[in-house]
């Protein structure tokens, strides 16, 4: 079995060799000169440390606010030197970093790689429309007259590749923490057989087709990855205009004021659909029967809907590294249905924590109006299961990593760079979502207030920005600048802000000798950067150990970290201050304390166990689904049932009334009448003693006295459990508490009146344990529907604490408590047979039972009979779905009333 792992990159990208000099720009003065020490065996420290170290410490910096020789401290210049940030192709213990700061896509910054062919997409504002077609007029018009050197230029610099070598690497774009989980799994065993699919992470429309194929054959000969080639313009439209533009900001909660163009949506979201496509064919090509198809993030949501429609019987598994939104950010979107449909194609659905799994389920009822469990959604005619399950970080190969001389090596320089001083150590992407100004301004007010630690501490902030953030960059740069200014002295300077990302040698140094990690992100799906620290803060390889962390609460971490980090709101700078104070005064006994239980949640959940128990998770539900589809479940054998029904001294019948026992009638009919055939049937029955004969319904107590009044002896369960009649007795008996039911209905009856009163021709039916609100004969039902969803998310929220819930069924809304339903009935009956089994000796306990229902409240007392079979408590349990839909019933009747019915007197016949 081959496990298909679908991400938008693969690990791997090509690289060309060009034989040009290396193209980062010429080292400063300084750095040549501490070069060229490095060369004479001194100390590898980009500092020209050596020289200027006297034994008063080191020399004062030229001015407090220049960050030159922090910049080159940790600086890397060529393709070896950067080379040393990705893992190696085929080095097993190899680690990528769980949080790459990548660069944006096509920029060419890494790698020697062709320029991206895309067009510029429409004007982001709808004002710039009139001056962007004037452009394109003009440089058409140019084009004409050939004016085109630019065109040429690039096509010149195209021609270039199809005649370099290339060599397949690790990529820059891409999931670290997905990679490191994939190889870890590998390592463990507990995957034996994957196959990446993904692209390459750059552009291709400027390489020939014999290259495409040469490359597509080495990486999936010699990488086990499937290569999906897409045009530069598809892509680009696909990533940096949507996904970036606008599904990043919304599922971080940064509800983008852009694009103000519909124009502009429109045209990315036609490209997002086409590589959605592109992946799920690449996977139908190759799939064969027995694989599992893992796809993972918001880049690919509506595959698993796209290959679900070729592969109905595949065994899919979706997993959302990010954070999912609550509802009423997520129904901003203007394609929110299609997203949630898309995900919906996969039989689970994985979240980072338990606030996303409750998000998404609430999204996916309020939105599609569709009946949301805490164990997943059910759709019409199938399950769809949702956990949540915190990916972690490969800690075998962490560990491997930390031996490393490189990283030993950066260890003793730093250590004696910041010697005498706390380290704070922040790393990060700058952008809007990551909270570095928040931070910033943040230590900025610690150092005001306690100006006694401006000397002895250092905050060390790794970050990368991009043109897109040009505004928020110049803010930062203007905080760092101010900072530096302020609290510097001739001999120290407390922030380090370092515009570029640092080898992995000097990342995992810097984790190992910190005192503190700060992480202020305004929202994120799992920081792993916290977990990677933790393991690190070990003592193995220097004197610091057992540091602190500061994380914020907005992060999927600190659901799984259970207060032993210090959380921390980072739009509030005094408990960040604060915070800051704390960790570095905090005693080492409660800093051992409190880094053992870090530890121990690290190394539970760790990248390995992550996706055995994904992996394993969507096996057995992939299995459960089957076993419940209609092309699996048998239809009734009349015969065999008749066998079972012979064979058995006791016999209990468990059957539901409409859909079943009798065509569907309206709930407002004045007149309540059963076909004389049920009654019939049902008489018949009861002549038998050795049967016991119960009907089910969601009908009230006194409506079924009315309909089963020429039925003496029947056994009735009313509201779908809140009410049950024993065989033989007239007397009801309340199964739920009324007076708590009275409670919960008059604030779920306003709820109810609200939407009413807002959708044209619907209405309230109150029964005495439930409430519904039915919106078939509503004048605009799509409307009626979108209420309806909103509906039941208000109650679902409002009144959780009170045992209640709203389930969407055919054309209404049904409210009932939930802790009755037709399964605990059942429960009851059984119970009320054991007791006359011990006080009247001539009782005996039922071998044969048979349950017949059609509707999804019948799940329940199938799973119940079910079990009782299982577990050998009854010889013979029949469970009969009619229809065909997906069911835990071990049979179906396609018949419908007339099936049930002609089973049913074939069975009384033989009385």
């Amino acid at each position: 079995m081959t496990v298909f792992v679908v991400s938008l990159f693969l690990p791997y990208t090509i690289n060309f060799n060009v034989a040009t000099p290396d193209r980062r720009p010429s080292l400063p003065r300084r750095l040549t000169r501490t070069l060229s020490q490095e060369s004479a065996g001194l100390t590898p420290s980009l500092f020209d440390s050596q020289s200027r170290l006297g034994p008063q410490g080191p020399t004062p910096p030229e001015t407090p606010a220049v960050n030159a020789h922090h910049e080159e401290f940790f600086s890397q210049s060529g393709y070896a030197a950067i080379e040393k940030r990705f893992p190696k192709p085929r080095d097993p213990h190899s680690t990528a970093l769980n949080d790459p700061l990548s660069p944006d896509w096509g920029t060419g910054r890494v790698f020697n790689q062709p320029r991206s062919r895309a067009d510029s997409p429409p004007p982001v504002s709808i004002l710039k429309h009139a001056k962007e077609w004037k452009s394109r007029a003009a440089a058409r018009a140019r084009a004409r007259k050939g004016e085109s050197q630019e065109q040429d230029r690039r096509r010149s610099h195209d021609r270039i590749f199809a005649d370099l070598d290339w060599a397949v690497v690790p990529g820059d774009q891409g999931n670290g923490g997905l990679k490191n989980a994939v190889q870890a799994a590998g390592e463990g065993g507990s995957l034996q057989d994957k196959t990446w699919v993904g692209t390459l992470g750059m552009p291709t429309d400027a390489l020939e087709d014999t290259q495409k194929s040469d490359i597509e054959c080495k990486l999936e000969n010699e990488f086990d990855s499937l290569t999906v080639f897409v045009d530069d313009n598809d892509f680009d439209g696909h990533y940096s205009r949507y996904c970036k533009t606008i599904l990043w900001p919304v599922f971080h909660y940064q509800i983008p004021d852009n694009p103000k163009s519909k124009a502009y949506e429109d045209h990315s979201w036609v490209y997002y659909v086409k590589i959605n496509q592109a992946f799920a064919d690449k996977i139908v090509t190759n799939y064969k029967r027995g694989d599992t198809i893992w796809i993972h993030d918001y880049h690919l949501l509506l595959v698993p809907s796209m290959v679900r429609q070729k592969l109905p019987e595949a065994q899919i598994g979706f997993f959302l590294h990010v954070a999912f939104p609550s509802s009423e950010v997520f129904r901003c979107l203007a394609v929110r249905k299609e997203l949630l449909e898309g995900i919906l194609g996969s039989n689970l659905v994985g979240l980072q924590t338990e606030e996303y799994s409750h998000h998404f389920l609430q999204s996916c009822s309020r939105l599609l109006n569709v009946e949301a469990t805490k164990d997943g959604i059910q759709l019409e005619d199938r399950f769809v299961n949702v956990l949540h399950l915190p990916i972690g970080i490969n800690t075998v190969s962490l560990s491997a990593t930390r031996e490393s001389a490189d990283v030993k090596e950066w260890l003793d320089v730093i250590l004696e760079r910041y010697r005498g001083r706390k380290i704070i150590v922040g790393r990060d992407k700058l952008d809007h979502v990551r909270g570095v100004r928040q931070k910033l301004l943040a230590y900025e007010l610690f150092l005001n207030k306690y100006p006694q630690w401006k000397e002895k501490v250092v905050l060390i902030q790794v970050a990368t920005s991009t043109t897109e953030q040009a505004e928020l960059d110049a803010t930062v740069s203007d905080i760092v600048t101010r900072i530096n200014s302020v609290h510097s002295t001739l001999a120290h300077q407390p922030l380090v802000f370092l515009k570029q990302d640092i080898s992995y040698a000097q990342y995992v140094a810097l984790l190992t000798v910190a005192d503190c990690l700060m992480i202020t992100s305004l929202r994120e799906g799992m920081n792993l950067t916290s977990h990677e620290w933790v393991i690190c803060q070990d003592g193995k390889y220097t004197h610091k150990r057992h540091g602190v962390l500061i994380l914020s609460e907005f992060t999927g971490s600190a659901s799984l970290f259970g207060g032993r980090e210090l959380s921390v709101n980072p739009w509030d700078y005094r408990q960040c201050a604060n915070a800051i104070k704390l960790a570095l005064e905090m005693d080492p006994q409660e800093r051992e304390h409190r880094w053992l239980d870090l530890h121990k949640t690290v190394t539970h959940h760790t990248a390995a166990h992550w996706f055995s128990s994904f992996i394993e998770s969507l096996a057995r539900y992939w299995m459960e689904h089957s076993s419940r589809d209609t092309v699996s479940i048998p239809r009734l054998s009349v015969n065999s049932l008749v066998e079972k029904y012979r064979s058995a001294s006791k016999r209990l019948f468990l059957l539901d009334y409409e859909g079943t026992l009798a065509s569907y009638g309206s709930p407002t009919s004045i007149i309540l009448t059963s076909p004389q055939r049920t009654i019939d049937v049902l008489n018949d029955l009861l002549l038998d003693e050795r049967n016991v004969v119960y009907v089910m319904s969601g009908r009230k107590p006194e409506e079924l006295d009315r309909l089963f009044r020429r039925v003496p002896s029947l056994g009735l369960i009313a509201e779908n459990g809140c009410f049950l009649r024993e065989f033989g007795n007239d007397e009801w008996i309340e199964m739920a508490d009324i007076s708590k039911v009275a409670v919960w209905k008059k604030g779920v009856n306003n709820i109810l009146e609200y939407y009413r009163e807002r959708t044209e021709g619907s209405w309230i039916e109150e029964r005495h344990c439930s409430l519904s609100f039915h919106y078939a004969n509503a004048e605009d039902l799509q409307a009626a529907d979108r209420q309806a969803g909103e509906c039941a998310n208000h109650i679902n929220d409002a009144c959780e604490n009170q045992r209640v819930h709203a389930i969407p069924i055919d054309g209404a809304l049904l409210v009932e408590p939930i802790d009755w339903s037709k399964g605990t009935a059942a429960v009851q009956i059984m119970d009320r047979l054991k007791e006359k089994l011990v006080s009247e000796k001539s009782e005996e306990m039922p071998e044969f039972i048979m349950v017949a229902g059609d509707g999804r409240d019948d799940e329940v007392i199938f799973r119940w009979a079910n079990k009782l079979g299982k577990a050998g408590l009854v010889k013979h349990v029949t469970t009969v779905s009619v229809g065909s839909r997906n069911t835990e019933a071990m049979a179906t009747l396609t018949q419908g009333v007339t099936g049930v019915l002609s089973a049913l007197q074939k069975l009384a016949a033989l009385s």
